[in-house]
């Protein structure tokens, strides 16, 4: 008998979301179906099924998932704002843990497996490149709330794959999407300038390379908790002057300064980075060199501007 393939994406429009759309889509062997708040924002409306949802709507969820019973989620959906998270801490214990225990529960229940997004923001960034067993001790409520949003998953006792993660950039098809490279590359081709912050540490992660180990982690269904990132360690300051080089940009338009001038000093971890090797070694993940990333972007741009 032929063991079914639905993977259900949550958070469809989403920056990962729209690029596990694209690359599920046109895999045969996988029946696609997406989720999302707010109406289909994707260009690439072929081969996946589409439903506008509000996930904190626990009936709404429950009924949809009794409907399509899929077999696989990739859980991207999540308030990550770290603002928006202290403002509102009430829905972001609802979005960010009790959402992901519904769907854990689902998953325990009908022998699902999970995949969820999680961040490196669950360290405190005292003694970073951290490993995956490396004490957590996030600085934030939206740090607190992925970190909780990991424990509820682990005690379902569901199958599931946790995929920390690091400021995952890129590009897709939908101009709305922003990170760190567009909007370097953007604001500095508009001749505008840009402040950046030069004391905080970071492992940005392309977010082909993210989709990839989404896909790598529902191919081999490994319970666990993984570290995807990139593996050159730089200041936010420093990764914007890489891009700036490569598009030769004018560099004289960046203008660095501290996390505490824009009071990031406190909520923020100071060095993070992470660790890969047990991602590499039992998911295969191959991370993208961040040179060669810019490289592949250029190219993509053309296609998605």
């Amino acid at each position: 008998m032929m063991v079914s393939n639905k993977v259900l994406i949550t958070g469809s429009n989403g920056f990962l979301g729209q690029k596990l759309i694209d690359r599920l889509s046109k895999d045969s062997s996988y029946d696609t179906f997406a989720i999302s708040m707010h109406e289909n924002e994707n260009p690439n409306k072929e081969n996946y099924h589409f439903q506008q949802l509000d996930l904190m709507n626990s009936e709404l969820l429950n009924n949809y998932l009794s409907e399509f019973k899929p077999n696989y989620i990739i859980h991207t959906a999540a308030i990550t704002s770290v603002e928006a998270c202290e403002a509102d801490q009430a829905k972001c214990q609802k979005m960010n843990v009790d959402v992901v225990e519904k769907l854990a529960q689902y998953c325990k229940q009908s022998n699902a497996f999970l995949v969820q997004l999680s961040t490196d923001f669950v360290f405190d960034g005292k003694n970073g490149p951290y490993k995956e067993e490396d004490l957590a001790q996030p600085l934030s409520e939206y740090g607190k709330s992925k970190l909780r949003s990991e424990q509820v998953i682990h005690n379902t006792g569901c199958a599931y794959a946790i995929l920390r993660t690091i400021l995952v950039y890129g590009i897709n098809a939908n101009p709305k999407r922003s990170n760190l490279v567009l909007w370097a590359k953007e604001k500095l081709s508009s001749k505008e300038s840009i402040n950046v912050v030069k004391d905080q540490w970071r492992m940005p992660t392309f977010v082909d390379d993210l989709a990839e180990a989404c896909i790598l982690a529902i191919k081999k269904r490994v319970t666990g908790v993984f570290h995807i990132s990139g593996e050159e360690m730089f200041t936010i300051a420093e990764a914007v002057y890489q891009i700036a080089d490569f598009w030769k940009l004018d560099k004289s338009l960046i203008f660095e300064l501290t996390a505490s001038e824009i009071n990031q000093s406190e909520n923020r971890p100071q060095k993070t980075g992470f660790i890969l090797s047990k991602a590499k070694s039992i998911l295969g993940y191959k991370p993208t060199p961040f040179k060669m990333s810019l490289e592949i972007i250029d190219q993509q741009y053309g296609i998605f501007r």
